[in-house]
C-alpha cells in the first residue's frame, strides 16, 4: 500500500483514486511541472525511448541496450520507404532483405560454410 500518491495536476487522478476504496486514506500530492524544465535530460534519451517502445519484451534496462546498441548499426537494413512502395512491393522488399539476413548470421555463425 503506498503511503503518497505524486502526480501531475490532471482532474483525473483524483477521481480514479476515488473509485479504489483501498486509496481513500493514501495522501495525494500535486507536483505543477515547469514547462520545459526537464528538456535536457529528456531530450538526451528520447531516440532510445523511442526504439524501446519496439523492444517491450525486455525487463531489464541494461539487456535493451545492450540489444539497441547492436541493433542500431542493423536497423538501416530492414527500414524501407512504407510510404512509398505498394503492399506487395513491400513484402517482397522484405523478404528479400531478411533472406539476406539469414544468410549472414548462419555465415556469422559458421564461418568455415563459406569455403
Amino acid at each position: 500500500m503506498p503511503h503518497k500518491i505524486v502526480t501531475n495536476q490532471l482532474r483525473s487522478y483524483p477521481a480514479a483514486k476515488a473509485e479504489i476504496p483501498e486509496l481513500v486514506s493514501v495522501k495525494h500530492v500535486f507536483v505543477k511541472t515547469a514547462a520545459r524544465l526537464n528538456n535536457c535530460a529528456e531530450n538526451s534519451h528520447q531516440p532510445t525511448c523511442q526504439r524501446e517502445r519496439h523492444v517491450r519484451g525486455f525487463r531489464d534496462l541494461k539487456c535493451a541496450q545492450k540489444f539497441l546498441s547492436c541493433f542500431g548499426l542493423i536497423r538501416q537494413h530492414f527500414t524501407l520507404k512504407r510510404h512509398l512502395l505498394c503492399a506487395l512491393l513491400y513484402r517482397k522488399h522484405l523478404a528479400a532483405r531478411f533472406d539476406a539476413w539469414r544468410e549472414f548470421a548462419e555465415l556469422a555463425q559458421n564461418p568455415s560454410a563459406a569455403y
